[in-house]
């Protein structure tokens, strides 16, 4: 790469799946005109305003940061033309950028993507993966239209998902591939040495935001399912089920092999030494870890000295979680939900949506 004339680029992220792409930025021979990143939130018990992960490494890099309130504001859309940079990076930013952004940047408006498309497109693509029991996922560079996360693939990374890995660990090792993958795919677009491919619309599948009931552990799923969705969910934010009109949630589950019988959430074992096992629809899962309402995580047997749970106890209500979690494929119009909480962990971006899974 030319270092005479080092390609310039603005980098929109915010929560701390982006910082290890912004770190790989700072560190290789690009330069970082501005950093655009959601303004400050409140967090915290007290409640404070806050600057997300991407600001705070940003502040210590020293880099200019902007915090649009509007990114059609055409205050901020000018000032992003007068950058002239060669990229625009997109790294779960959160925001729906608007063509007039997308048509800035010399080279090209450049996502990374946490699945490997076109599956998994939306807010929620690790979540969903891990819930949904898939063996693999991985990375995308894509170039960035106005879809939901349909643009053009630029180059894929695949990593295997454990069967014991839960959200953090599948979420900390995408952030980290994908830091990798952007730089090799901004060398070699400078370079013109890649050439974009357009995705597979049949193979297309949806991950949306999660919502409340994706929390809730339907007892009348199976084993395996439920092992899924618990690690799915850990440590963000946390499946649970409902004990005597109280929330426990769980966060660490495994198949019972050698036990089974009795009605969905029904409590096949309860014992401080040989641990909590509850009946599903198919099979059994014995809880590792839990957490009661106003407590700290716990080990399932550590519970149970403190917690007198009797044989036979009917965990939540079966018919009150969700019928099904499993994505859909399609294309159908509509827009990208809201919720910012997903917004803080995982990427997504554009307009488009296809089918959701049935809440």
């Amino acid at each position: 790469m030319n270092s005479f004339r080092k390609p310039a680029l603005v980098f929109m992220g915010t929560p701390d799946f982006a910082v290890p792409s912004l770190r790989a930025l700072v560190e290789s021979e690009f330069r970082v005109l501005r950093v655009v990143t959601q303004p400050d939130r409140p967090r915290g018990r007290g409640n404070k305003l806050a600057p997300g992960p991407v600001k705070a490494y940003a502040l210590k890099q020293g880099l200019e940061i902007l915090q649009p309130m509007n990114i059609r504001d055409h205050v901020f859309v000018d000032l992003i033309r007068e950058l002239r940079p060669d990229f625009i990076v997109v790294v779960a930013f959160g925001r729906i950028l608007p063509g007039m952004v997308l048509d800035i940047p010399r080279l090209g408006c450049v996502n990374v993507h946490a699945s490997l498309l076109p599956r998994y497109r939306g807010a929620a693509p690790i979540h969903w993966a891990v819930m949904n029991g898939e063996p693999e996922t991985g990375v995308t560079t894509m170039l960035m239209d106005e879809g939901l996360d349909t643009g053009d693939i630029l180059l894929q990374e695949k990593t295997a998902i454990g069967p014991d890995d839960n959200f953090g660990v599948v979420h900390d090792r995408l952030a980290e591939l994908g830091a990798v993958l952007l730089v090799r795919t901004l060398d070699r677009l400078t370079a013109g040495e890649l050439v974009p491919r357009p995705q597979d619309e049949s193979r297309a599948t949806y991950a949306p935001p999660l919502r409340r009931e994706h929390e809730v552990i339907d007892w009348t799923r199976t084993a395996e399912e439920i092992k899924n969705q618990v690690r799915g969910l850990d440590p963000w934010p946390g499946a649970h089920t409902m004990l005597n009109g109280r929330v426990l949630k769980v966060w660490r589950a495994e198949i019972a092999g050698d036990r089974d019988g009795g009605r969905p959430g029904q409590v096949l074992l309860a014992d401080p030494v040989r641990g909590l096992v509850v009946s599903t629809g198919a099979g059994a899962v014995r809880l590792l870890e839990v957490q009661p309402a106003g407590r700290r995580r716990v080990r399932a047997e550590d519970f149970l000295r403190g917690y007198r749970m009797p044989a036979g106890t009917l965990l939540g209500r079966a018919e009150s979680g969700p019928n099904d979690q499993h994505l859909s494929r399609g294309s159908d119009g509509g827009s990208i939900g809201k919720r910012d909480r997903v917004a803080r962990s995982e990427g997504g971006g554009g307009r488009r949506r296809l089918r959701q899974p049935r809440p």
